[in-house]
């Protein structure tokens, strides 16, 4: 974190001479006033300078994307990544050659490198932050594969009214089963077990 020392004849002079020099905004820099200074006699004698300290706050998504780097670098693994926010918030979609040691089994191991995403970026964001992540359109690919089981086991729940559990999911995975089938005119969805067993079933309404 960049910090640096400036003087000036008053602390607003200071302060105007330190965002300068760190071509920043004064939303973006923690302040701190080291000396008000003061005109002294006849604003001649015994004047001293104000004087302030101003330290960079780190950008909370920069940090987020330098954790990923970190992860990256001691996988040896080149991984490009792209940022894309929206009003639903952000994605980081990775982007490289065999990410399928990133995805992991279900996306198990890319839901845990999210979770420790998220865990960063909320420790340098005054607001709540949410991050998806996401490698090589995984996340897309396993909601087509959830919503096509989702219907085909609603079908089976049908055809022989006896409901089905699924496996262990994720919150995410148990959402995208709930909202495929909540308009369904004949089964139900509901979640039971605890984390990380947690389970959706699917039966006869």
């Amino acid at each position: 974190m960049k910090k640096i020392v400036v003087s000036g004849r008053t602390v607003a002079e200071a302060v105007k001479r330190g965002l300068a020099e760190l071509n920043t905004t004064e939303d973006r820099v923690k302040l701190s006033v080291l000396e008000q200074g003061s005109k002294g006699l006849f604003g001649l004698i015994g004047s001293k300078e104000a004087k302030v300290e101003l330290e960079i706050i780190p950008d909370a998504i920069e940090q987020a994307i330098l954790f990923l780097q970190d992860v990256f670098q001691s996988m040896k693994m080149e991984v490009r990544i792209e940022r894309l926010i929206s009003e639903e918030g952000i994605t980081f979609n990775l982007i490289g050659t065999d990410l399928g040691i990133l995805i992991g089994r279900r996306g198990q191991t890319l839901d845990s490198l999210q979770y420790l995403v998220n865990i960063v970026i909320n420790r340098f964001s005054k607001t709540h932050l949410r991050v998806v992540l996401d490698a090589e359109s995984f996340r897309e690919r396993r909601r087509k594969t959830l919503e096509e089981l989702a219907t085909r086991l609603a079908g089976r729940v049908v055809r022989f009214k006896k409901e089905v559990v699924l496996e262990p999911m994720s919150p995410l995975e148990r959402k995208i089963i709930h909202f495929r089938l909540q308009d369904h005119p004949l089964v139900k969805t509901v979640s039971k077990g605890e984390e990380p067993n947690r389970r959706v079933v699917i039966a006869l309404k």
